[in-house]
């Protein structure tokens, strides 16, 4: 009977031994899956640490452009005003012509009547 509990006690050690090896793997296993999300989190990290990066540049870039084309629009401001006040000019200098249109047709009528030439 020695050999009976033997062979049952190895049964169970053998048993036991499978047992402990398979929730060995399975814990091994699901430590690598857990492993490989985070390496390919890392990866994920990395290319949009990238991108970002990338957009940091080009958001530099254009606002230096901004400022650039600020900086030659504060330069048209003079010329802004300048026209403005050429256009004002021009608006005062029209009416100083209409007015003196109007004097000379007037002048021409009273010329017409004084020497009786027939308006034409």
């Amino acid at each position: 009977m020695a050999s009976e509990k033997e062979m049952e006690q190895d049964y169970l050690a053998e048993s036991l031994n499978d047992l402990f090896t398979s929730v060995s793997n399975t814990i091994k296993g699901d430590l690598q899956g857990t492993n490989d999300l985070l390496k390919l989190l890392e990866k994920m990290n990395i290319r949009v640490s990238e991108e970002y990066t990338s957009f940091g540049d080009v958001a530099s870039g254009l606002r230096v452009y901004v400022e650039q084309l600020k900086s030659k629009s504060n330069g048209f401001d003079q010329y802004v005003q300048q026209i403005d006040s050429i256009e004002q000019q021009v608006t005062e200098f029209e009416a100083v012509v209409s007015m003196l249109d109007k004097y000379v047709s007037l002048l021409e009528t009273k010329m017409k009547s004084i020497y009786q030439i027939p308006p034409s």
